[in-house]
């Protein structure tokens, strides 16, 4: 990947529905030159795909919380078990699995602090080889996504 790959990446990630055209005009490439990096990139697995940047707000999801969770076990199944439960929940915007202590951090959306209660309550606290959920709210966001180019 060179400079010119960076800047076509650049230009998609702060508009993912510009036109090729318009991409190719602002790296100042041929139109089948730019094509033909994409689907390169495209092929190497660097463009995963498109997605939408939705507003939660606007959703009626306005009440976000990280939760931290700490397991009992790290074991193959025990981890297996709990992301898959996690991939079930629809308000857990975002999960990552992370480095040393805790485990992994939740991003969930809630309609309100009784909807998150619930949620904790009946889904989070619920799920599997869980030893420790700790929450904190998000006051805002500052950066959505950054494309580190």
């Amino acid at each position: 990947m060179d400079g010119l790959d960076r800047e076509i990446l650049s230009v998609l990630q702060e508009d993912g529905r510009a036109t090729m055209t318009e991409v190719a005009q602002k790296v100042g490439l041929s139109l089948s030159a730019c094509h033909r990096r994409f689907r390169d990139l495209e092929a190497a697995g660097v463009i995963r795909g498109f997605s939408v940047d939705l507003d939660l707000d606007l959703l009626g999801l306005p009440f976000e919380a990280l939760v931290f969770v700490t397991m009992q076990a790290g074991d193959g199944s025990s981890v297996a078990a709990f992301e898959d439960a996690v991939a079930q929940i629809p308000n857990i915007v975002q999960a990552h699995r992370l480095f040393g202590e805790p485990d992994y951090q939740l991003y969930v959306a809630a309609r309100s602090k009784q909807h998150y209660q619930e949620l904790y309550d009946q889904q989070l606290s619920q799920l599997p080889g869980v030893q420790r959920l700790t929450s904190t709210l998000v006051m805002k966001t500052v950066v959505t996504h950054h494309a580190p180019l």
